[in-house]
């Protein structure tokens, strides 16, 4: 029986029927209730195929793929690539993040860890966050104050700050829900930093941290529940001083038998997890790369060396205890910075055995892993660059062969790869229509010096084991530092391949190591990669073009011209029945301590960090003004050079990882205002600029010391003023 009030209601609902019926008017649509912000759910990720318009995850699947369904654009119509939109970012400093599109909002951080919300179709803003970093741990990034992604689930987006801050926050709003510290240990000692993606693991989000080109790191990943932001779990990835007592993990006591006795165990070990993380749902394991050990040289000072479980490994651990599952260690005993913190790419393949899900990962040593995720068991093991570190793989063990070439300790060699190496953090692509892996390859060889007992000892972020790119190696300047060196062709006798860096896209069928196809990039430091059902791979690159291969053959289809160096993966995403491709652009990362290159777009444009999108039958992406240098001014007075020699010793070991002397990330210190100048000291020692991420320095500096800095800074500020027709002025 109805209410009474429904009673009364009823005519008149009957009338209103009745009428629209005789009208034929159709019923009004019912406008559907609209999607819950960030809405990522393990229904929705596990059928990503389902929803192709979407970008869930950093990779955009939870296999990380890095590949997109989506075929409106295609090769035959890519070289119509056009402008969409553009959003500014206000930074000059290098960008690494792999944007996150969910119904039609993009999530992405840039510096320190900010967070951008966007309309994916318009790029209107929805909201920025600011994590109010501490800037004085950005001293501790050792390649710039990066971060690579984001992760969004359920109606948050979480992202790790520089500073060691886990923050959960709205995806509707971005209001911080939470903001826990990850750090185990804090201070100058300990100088670690968070710049890579953050993961959802079930319950937890999985962080890791950098800072193992410093001394005081001791690598880890940590686990925290992703709703309460509770600490669940961290598992260390390598061992603590053995005069402490047992060790503090069990799988540890197994590591530590494979480090050297003498050990600087003050140098806290390293094997960081920087980036390279993966999940698996269905086994419950997390999967991690860990970083080099510290120092880089393990045999420095007359140490043996070992193992050194578990730097530069691939580990597996239990995501609901954080136990060890499994290991495989890519470069024992690594004295070359063969990280093995690469993404990796999870997937289904039939070796000749029946389907096997594998973990694959082209590591820094230059080999192509593809391992048993369950089990750890190494399938195959595909060279994929040339080295010249190792002789080869034991074709059971897969341990590599040692070559006396690459012993740096008894002098300076040549080695391949160097230290970026044979691939970095740039994200490979698989694709699911050709089945090939495609890798962002590096053939760049590195001299490698011990410095332990030459004029430049220890330089902070390589400790005495500094690397020299072909191109920049000229044993005649070095010399004031580093003492009589050979020359490149000396050390290039007997080395097949040419002693200078370069780029190569190589397409790569895992099942049988075969490269089908490479094609030679821009340069040694373009983007990462992204491939799509319209048989296209894309990366950007450092002159700031985004160029689109043919998937199946690697011919090039299209060169779009972004004004603006790249050295993220591109992603795709469709809104409103319309397919983009977009990336953020700005270079830096671990090449900030080079000049930009003059072919650059960061030398003409000036690096403006941007995120740019676009689609088909877009106009030309438009161009920032061309950078003008101001000629140099005469400094007020030229310093003694005893003190300029010194200072070039001090400059070398804890400036010049970041500051050059040329158009770079951070201002060429030649360049420095009057104002600047005469605040030289509070920067340097008092942090006076802490807040724009230059940290203080009078923990390891003293006044005397800083003279010494400015008067080199000085020095070659008047170098760079006669270099311009001015006559010389004595000392």
């Amino acid at each position: 029986m109805p209410s009474p009030r429904l009673h009364r209601l009823w005519p008149t609902v009957v009338f209103g029927a009745v009428f629209a019926a005789g009208c034929a008017r159709a019923p009004a649509p019912v406008a559907a209730p609209a999607a819950p912000a960030g809405n990522v759910t393990a229904a929705r990720l596990a059928a990503a195929e389902a929803e192709p318009g979407e970008w869930f995850t950093t990779g955009r699947d939870a296999a990380g793929s890095y590949y997109s369904p989506l075929a409106d654009i295609h090769a035959g119509n890519v070289d119509r690539l056009g402008f969409a939109w553009e959003y500014g970012l206000g930074t000059r400093r290098g960008l690494e993040a792999t944007p996150i599109v969910v119904d039609g909002t993009m999530y992405f951080p840039g510096n320190f860890g900010r967070v951008y919300a966007l309309d994916a179709a318009t790029g209107a803003q929805k909201w920025v966050y600011d994590p109010e970093v501490d800037g004085q741990r950005a001293r501790f990034a050792c390649c710039d104050a990066v971060n690579r992604g984001v992760a969004v689930w359920q109606g948050r987006v979480y992202v790790g700050a520089l500073d060691g801050y886990l923050h959960a926050l709205d995806a509707a709003t971005g209001k911080r829900l939470y903001k826990v510290d990850t750090l185990p240990e804090r201070g100058p000692g300990h100088p670690y930093v968070q710049t890579g993606a953050v993961v959802v693991a079930g319950e937890n989000i999985i962080v890791g941290s950098s800072g193992a080109d410093f001394a005081g790191v001791r690598g880890y990943v940590a686990a925290f529940d992703r709703t309460s932001g509770a600490f669940r779990w961290r598992f260390y990835t390598v061992p603590r001083d053995p005069r402490l007592g047992p060790q503090d993990q069990p799988h540890l006591e197994k590591a530590v038998q494979t480090w050297d006795p003498r050990h600087r165990w003050d140098e806290g070990s390293g094997a960081a997890v920087w980036d390279g993380i993966s999940y698996d749902s269905e086994l419950g394991l997390v999967f991690i790369g860990t970083g080099n050990g510290a120092p880089y040289n393990i045999r420095e000072g007359g140490r043996h060396g070992g193992d050194d479980l578990y730097a530069a490994s691939i580990v597996a651990i239990r995501a609901d205890s954080g136990e060890l599952a499994w290991y495989f260690q890519t470069t024992p005993g690594d004295r070359w910075d063969y990280d093995s913190a690469a993404k990796m790419i999870l997937a289904e393949l039939d070796l000749g055995h029946g389907p096997r899900k594998v973990l694959m990962q082209a590591s820094k040593n230059g080999f192509f892993y593809v391992l048993d995720r369950a089990s750890g068991e190494v399938l195959a093991a595909h060279q994929y660059a040339y080295v010249n570190w190792t002789r080869g793989l034991d074709p059971h063990t897969y341990r590599p062969l040692p070559n006396p070439a690459a012993d740096y300790e008894r002098g300076p060699k040549l080695v391949f790869p160097g230290m970026s190496g044979a691939h970095n953090w740039q994200p490979m692509s698989r694709s699911a229509a050709t089945g090939l892996v495609y890798i962002p390859a590096l053939e760049s060889p590195m001299v490698y010096v011990d410095t332990a007992a030459r004029p430049a000892g220890l330089i902070e972020g390589t400790f005495t084991t500094p690397g020299f790119m072909p191109e920049g190696y000229d044993p005649k300047p070095l010399a004031s530092l580093f003492g009589p060196l050979p020359s490149l062709a000396t050390l290039s006798k007997g080395i097949p391949a040419a002693a200078r860096s370069r780029g190569v896209i190589r397409a790569l069928d895992p099942r049988t190591g075969k490269i089908v196809w490479e094609q030679p990039t821009a340069s040694a430091w373009d983007g990462g990669l992204l491939s799509t059902a319209g048989n296209l791979v894309l990366e950007g690159d450092v002159t700031g073009h985004l160029t689109a291969y043919a998937a199946d053959s690697g011919r090039q289809l299209a060169r779009i011209d972004l004004a603006a160096s790249v050295m993220a993966a591109p992603i795709s995403y469709r809104v409103n029945s319309t397919q983009y491709i977009a990336v953020l652009a700005g270079y830096g990362g671990g090449v900030m301590g080079g000049p930009f290159p003059p072919e650059s777009a960061a030398f003409r444009y000036g690096n403006a960090g941007r995120l740019i999108a676009l689609k088909l039958g877009g106009a030309a992406v438009p161009k920032p003004p061309e950078v003008v240098d101001e000629p140099f001014a005469a400094p007020a007075s030229r310093p003694d050079r005893a003190r300029v020699a010194q200072g070039e010793i001090l400059y070398n070991r804890y400036c010049a990882r970041c500051h050059v002397f040329d158009r770079s990330v951070l201002p060429d210190l030649r360049r420095m205002t009057p104002a600047t100048d005469a605040l030289f000291y509070e920067i340097v020692l008092n942090g006076a600029y802490v807040s724009k991420g230059m940290g203080r320095w009078d923990d390891v500096l003293s006044r005397a010391d800083t003279e010494a800095i400015h008067a080199f800074v000085t020095d070659r500020a008047w170098q760079a003023y006669e270099a311009q027709g001015h006559a010389p002025t004595a000392h």
